[in-house]
């Protein structure tokens, strides 16, 4: 298969190892997901708050750093420093698995919830970051459909080889299957920027600026303002979603291994239909109809699959002659429909801003307003509760969300300060 016509300033090897470092980056956090969501199913939404607090101040201490980091060293350490310790982590956190009887599955999953979000946060946005660099806006229309599709394929190994092994050889193994993944990522991606550094030495210098530039940014440009927005929308009713789907889990299973296995099921049905939206709609959108399309589809599908969940409520409902959660189904479809297209078509939009935007600004709105956004809708989940607020009201208020979210994705697609798409220039 000849790669796109796009990629030829970039290479085909560069396409391929790009391809090959998401898969490698993804295989890597998908071993630890449902390792880390049993333990949240065990605890049941009402643990959530907690988990999202601790998150959000650990995002808040972490973003400066990454704005730190990027404004003083050139990407090629900022990758090697980043992905090194994760690895490091993992290895350290082996031990800790091996006495998880004396230490506590509640503490212990504590830790490993908050140290996970982190590292997808942090993993994921660098490796988009970087890909925005490497590739010019026209080429990532081409591109970044069949990057994330390898990604995708990785989404699919990683619960897949959890599933397989974990019964075999015991959950901290699986750390360090997740650790030479990584590390296996890290190759890929260091050989990939050394070739665009051949291209483009002005791209590897450090960015500058103030570690808070990021947070500015996100207030003062349109197209970031209208990211916050569609990140807090979405990630409301994603989060809703993953709440409903802990209590269900806390209702219907006992057994730590059935629930691992639950969660790794739901991965791989998520990831598959990502993997289909990538290999068949998304690249058709974006190529024939435009990125503003698979920006905003997916919100329209949310609304609608969030009216039917809150006047049939989370229970079980027919689908192809089998009884499945309502509930499940919704959250398969949200996450699935964010991966396989949304995702694709934000970080094609990010190729058209200044190139600090797209570390500082994004990396802001991906880790610190994510994580802002998770603590907001559990605590609010919470509250409502305690107000006597059923599914059905949950339900309506996360389809108007939704129905928000599809006019804030029109016009962050076709936000003023986009730059227009070129085959010929980068951004400095």
């Amino acid at each position: 298969m000849n790669p796109p016509a796009g990629a030829a300033r970039t290479g085909g090897l560069t396409l391929a190892l790009s391809v090959i470092g998401f898969f490698l980056v993804l295989t890597s956090y998908y071993v630890l997901r449902p390792v880390r969501d049993q333990l949240v199913g065990a605890a049941g939404s009402s643990s959530l708050p907690m988990f999202y607090a601790v998150v959000f101040v650990v995002m808040l201490a972490l973003t400066p750093v990454f704005g730190w980091l990027v404004a003083r060293f050139p990407r090629r350490r900022v990758l090697l420093g980043s992905y090194l310790s994760f690895v490091l982590c993992l290895f350290a956190f082996v031990p800790a698995f091996v006495a998880q009887d004396r230490i506590g599955a509640v503490a212990l999953g504590q830790v490993f919830f908050v140290w996970v979000s982190v590292f997808n946060l942090f993993v994921v946005s660098l490796f988009w970051s970087l890909m925005a660099d490497v590739y010019r806006s026209a080429e990532a229309r081409l591109v970044f459909p069949i990057i994330a599709f390898g990604g995708m394929a990785g989404a699919l190994l990683g619960p897949l080889l959890t599933r397989l092994l974990v019964v075999r050889v015991g959950v901290p193994s699986m750390l360090v299957v997740s650790a030479v993944t990584l590390l296996l990522a890290l190759g890929a991606l260091l050989v990939v920027l050394r070739r665009a550094d051949a291209n483009d030495r002005g791209e590897n210098a450090p960015l500058g600026g103030s570690i808070i530039e990021g947070a500015k940014a996100a207030i003062s440009q349109p197209f970031l303002r209208y990211m916050t927005l569609l990140m807090l929308f979405s990630d409301g009713i994603a989060t809703m979603a993953y709440a409903l789907m802990a209590d269900y889990t806390k209702a219907h299973f006992t057994d730590n291994a059935a629930r691992t296995a639950f969660y790794a099921d739901l991965d791989l049905w998520i990831n598959g239909l990502g993997a289909v939206l990538q290999l068949t709609l998304t690249p058709l959108l974006m190529r024939r109809v435009g990125t503003a399309w698979a920006l905003v589809l997916p919100s329209v599908v949310n609304c609608v699959l969030l009216a039917w969940l809150a006047f049939h409520g989370p229970g079980d409902t027919i689908l192809f002659g089998f009884a499945v959660p309502l509930i499940a189904i919704v959250q398969i479809a949200t996450r699935g429909l964010t991966f396989g297209m949304s995702k694709p078509a934000v970080d094609a939009l990010y190729t058209r801003i200044p190139r600090e935007a797209r570390y500082k600004g994004k990396n802001f709105i991906e880790t610190t307003v994510w994580r802002f956004g998770d603590l907001l809708v559990t605590s609010g989940l919470q509250g409502l509760r305690a107000l006597g607020v059923g599914i059905a009201g949950i339900g309506i208020l996360c389809a108007t969300l939704a129905a928000l979210a599809v006019e804030v994705a029109r016009r962050a697609a076709t936000s003023p300060d986009l730059e227009p798409e070129s085959d010929e220039r980068r951004r400095g």
